[in-house]
């Protein structure tokens, strides 16, 4: 025992004499460090709330997009519009200038439809949509369902022949014609009603204006009447098609 106490003492000697420097350090409570970390965040979401903020540009119109340069589009009317034209010319006219803020003009030497931008042009695809329009009814659309191409942005023209879809000759090709238009153009109408297009037959070219899915149903339609298919039977597929359709939008 007496030999117990004699250690016990010398330990507590050699700790007195190093001043306590190898000591127990004190442990911080868990409160203080929520609280300093509290203290960081609100620091940081100070610093977050005072950093610059975002450049703002203002949009630019058309003609600062293309640089000032002036386009221009030309459309040639054969001679079998020029008489259209010139009746329609008010309702071409004045969508194009009022709507779209281009400038066009009909040339007399070179038979062309002429269109371009000016310094009041807004939209950058106003050009397009006015030279789309202006083919459109190039092409014999009525000018209402032209104008749809520039109301409506999701509206596009296609264009085949007859013979694209079988080299057809002589009276099997106009007969390939007729069973498109049907008596009295009945055929045509219920394929432009059932797929929601319009549809111009121009001797051995068929136009088609409409959305990319609609049009697609149309040239099925009008393939499988070229290629000898009846009527009666084509109108039941486009109705199974455009009810399915119908369904799934």
């Amino acid at each position: 025992m007496a030999a117990a106490d004699d250690t016990t003492a010398a330990l507590t000697a050699a700790g007195d004499g190093d001043g306590g420097s190898e000591g127990f350090e004190a442990v911080k409570s868990r409160k203080s460090q929520k609280r300093k970390r509290a203290a960081a965040e609100a620091e940081m979401e100070t610093d977050a709330a005072a950093a610059p903020k975002r450049p703002h540009f203002p949009p630019l119109s058309g003609d600062g997009l293309t640089g000032g340069a002036v386009e221009m589009r030309k459309i040639p009317v054969p001679p079998h519009r020029y008489t259209p034209l010139k009746e329609n010319w008010l309702k071409i006219f004045t969508p194009i200038v009022e709507n779209l803020q281009l400038q066009v003009r009909f040339n007399l030497k070179t038979r062309n439809v002429e269109i371009k931008t000016c310094k009041e042009t807004q939209e950058i695809g106003a050009l397009t949509k006015a030279a789309d329009f202006v083919k459109a009814f190039i092409l014999g659309f009525q000018v209402e369902d032209a104008l749809a191409l520039i109301r409506l942005d999701e509206l596009f023209l296609e264009t085949f022949d007859v013979t694209d879809v079988k080299p057809l000759k002589g009276d099997h090709l106009s007969r390939a014609v007729g069973r498109i238009a049907g008596k009295g153009g009945k055929t045509k109408f219920t394929i432009e009603n059932v797929t929601k297009t319009r549809i111009v037959l121009a001797d051995t070219k068929i136009h088609i204006l409409g959305s990319f899915q609609n049009i697609k149903m149309a040239r099925t339609a009008i393939c499988n009447l070229i290629l000898g298919s009846p009527p009666s039977k084509v109108y039941g597929n486009i109705r199974a098609v455009a009810s399915r359709a119908a369904e799934r939008f």
